[in-house]
């Protein structure tokens, strides 16, 4: 048998549940994968609220989950990529991985760099495809000014690392106990709440902003284009009718879910040149903990589970 997340109905924390379920087998193009490691997502608490059940509705029992990294179990038959033993790291879109067990389509799976942890490789995709995505379509360029809203999230410490690699100039927005970890990668921090447009254009000088970068909502994409910013220099991953509304762009992970693009994080983090935070572990038994670990916000990168 295997344990698996699962809820029966929308709800807060509570309605989540570890349960045993039959390990599940693996269809001709699928791996099956012993789950090592498994990052938890503000999209998928959002789903098991049914905040975006119009988007992504759940179907019951449902389980939950993304991120996954771990040893290769079985394959199916027509799977020539993967063998027994291979460490790997992914996802699959089937709300599943947040288990002991998982089964993936192998083309969602890609080697792990044996210098990766399980941990950071298991929260790696959703974050690290969300940050490329949103870097490439604000386009910085060198010597840019370049704004990232929520910057200390599990996305935003990647998305500042990742425009910084551009060669812009990052402002990150972000509470104060995160500064000195923006200011140690190169990102100069600026405290939100109230009175930010001031401080950011303070912080960005005669020049003003070239690029924004919205991982937070609150109304940022409009505070984007009163400094100035062109509609298609701003990017939201969470504010969708702002992006209607507005006409600005609106490209997340799903605009960046390639094997190409995941092997190419996961070599920057196996390298040292991407550092991927862990904020906090959970074993699997957990997961109520995680999650609401997750719902207090401010967590500096990543929180995942230990299956």
């Amino acid at each position: 048998m295997s344990k698996a997340v699962r809820f029966d109905e929308y709800g807060g924390i509570d309605v989540l549940e570890v349960r045993e379920v039959p390990v599940p087998v693996p269809a001709a193009d699928e791996v099956l994968v012993r789950v090592k490691a498994a990052g938890i997502n503000p999209g998928e608490a959002k789903i098991r609220e049914g905040q975006v059940h119009e988007r992504w509705p759940a179907t019951f029992p449902s389980g939950q989950g993304t991120d996954l990294a771990g040893v290769v179990e079985s394959t199916g038959g027509d799977v020539t990529a993967f063998a027994p033993g291979d460490e790997v790291l992914g996802h699959t879109y089937s709300r599943a991985s947040q288990a002991t067990y998982a089964t993936v389509p192998a083309d969602q799976l890609v080697p792990k760099p044996p210098e990766l942890s399980f941990e950071v490789a298991g929260s790696l995709f959703v974050a690290g495809t969300t940050a490329f995505a949103a870097v490439r379509a604000v386009a910085p360029r060198e010597g840019e000014t370049v704004v990232v809203a929520g910057a200390a999230g599990g996305v935003g410490v990647l998305a500042v690392q990742l425009a910084r690699r551009h060669g812009a100039r990052v402002l990150g927005l972000a509470s104060e106990r995160h500064h000195e970890w923006l200011r140690a990668h190169g990102v100069e921090p600026v405290a939100y709440g109230e009175g930010v447009a001031e401080r950011i254009s303070e912080a960005a000088g005669p020049r003003g902003v070239d690029a924004f970068i919205d991982l937070a909502g609150n109304d940022y994409v409009s505070l984007a284009l009163s400094l100035g910013v062109a509609p298609e220099r701003v990017d939201t991953v969470v504010d969708f009718a702002a992006a209607e509304k507005y006409g600005v762009r609106a490209e997340g992970g799903m605009a960046a879910d390639d094997a190409p693009t995941v092997s190419a994080l996961a070599d920057l983090a196996a390298r040292g040149e991407l550092d991927i935070p862990i904020a906090a572990s959970y074993p699997l038994d957990e997961v109520r903990a995680a999650y609401t670990e997750l719902a207090h916000g401010h967590t500096r990168g990543k929180i995942v589970l230990l299956p």
